[in-house]
């Protein structure tokens, strides 16, 4: 057996200000949708780890949420705890900027970041400037902050210059056997992504309408041969709310159900039969009990 000192394995943080596009840059870079997206601040609320194996070299990204500087209950405070926790546990960290943007939220972030840890500063959305001149200025404005181990310009919609990051990343992955196995792209179990994928389409669908205090609870996944049955709870804190989500006739909740299951029958590859239910819980995104049994660190 070849020795663990050929391979190399290690732990990097995505952080970043919410809406900066950390989750389409971990999907990216491992190749596969394991992380949720949408416009809305608060859409990744748990670590999400997704894993990438390059011959003997293995990634461990970390995504985060985004760092709340708003509405402080205690859904977002516990958010808060997981970026500062993860910034503790890892070797390297990707500090997430979106392009000619950086505000005093954006300061506030890398004030949170150890001085004990190489920092790669991402520049996300470089495609979107017009101007490509401009990107230079910005990076001198950056430079000065801090010290930086690289400045990387990314589009991770896109998926360009991500092999670039990864090159930047590789020489601080310590030597050490691979943590997970090489099929491996995340340590999250299915019945967790399933209530991910959900919540994804209520903010997707609903827009701006409905606020935050959405939740999902998966109450039962079976695997049945190939077929995955699963019921699903979305909680809300109002009746309004629940009207809101199911829509004239059920069909907003339709819409929301069938491309859930799109999803996550294109994740777990194989079929899935999902049936939907919205559930009024007045306070949840408050209740520290409650964030416990929803699975909230």
């Amino acid at each position: 057996m070849t020795e663990s000192q050929d391979f190399h394995s290690g732990f990097i943080a995505i952080v970043g200000r919410p809406n900066v596009g950390k989750s389409t840059l971990l999907n990216h870079l491992i190749g596969q949708k394991i992380s949720i997206t949408s416009r809305k601040a608060q859409t990744t609320r748990h670590r999400i780890t997704g894993i990438l194996t390059e011959g003997k070299t293995q990634f461990v990204f970390v995504d985060t949420p985004g760092f709340q500087t708003q509405h402080t209950n205690a859904l977002n405070r516990g958010m808060n705890r997981v970026v500062t926790s993860s910034l503790r546990e890892v070797n390297v960290v990707l500090f997430v900027l979106e392009a000619r943007h950086f505000d005093e939220r954006d300061q506030q972030v890398l004030d949170l970041l150890p001085q004990d840890r190489p920092v790669i500063l991402v520049i996300n959305k470089a495609d979107l400037m017009a101007d490509k001149a401009e990107l230079l200025p910005f990076i001198e404005k950056l430079s000065v902050l801090r010290h930086f181990a690289a400045i990387v310009p990314v589009s991770a919609r896109q998926g360009k210059q991500l092999d670039t990051l990864l090159d930047a990343i590789r020489p601080f992955i310590p030597e050490g056997e691979h943590l997970y196995a090489e099929d491996e792209i995340t340590d999250r179990n299915e019945r967790f992504l399933a209530a991910e994928l959900l919540r994804e389409k209520v903010f997707r669908f609903t827009g701006e309408e409905l606020p935050y205090s959405v939740s999902v609870v998966i109450e039962q996944f079976k695997l049945e041969g190939k077929l995955r049955r699963i019921h699903a709870a979305i909680l809300v804190d109002k009746e309004a709310h629940k009207a809101m989500l199911i829509g004239s006739k059920g069909e907003k909740l339709k819409e929301i159900a069938t491309q859930a299951r799109l999803d996550m029958e294109k994740l777990f590859d194989g079929k899935v039969f999902l049936e939907v239910f919205v559930k009024v819980r007045s306070g949840w995104a408050d209740s520290a009990q409650m964030l416990k049994s929803l699975g909230y660190e």
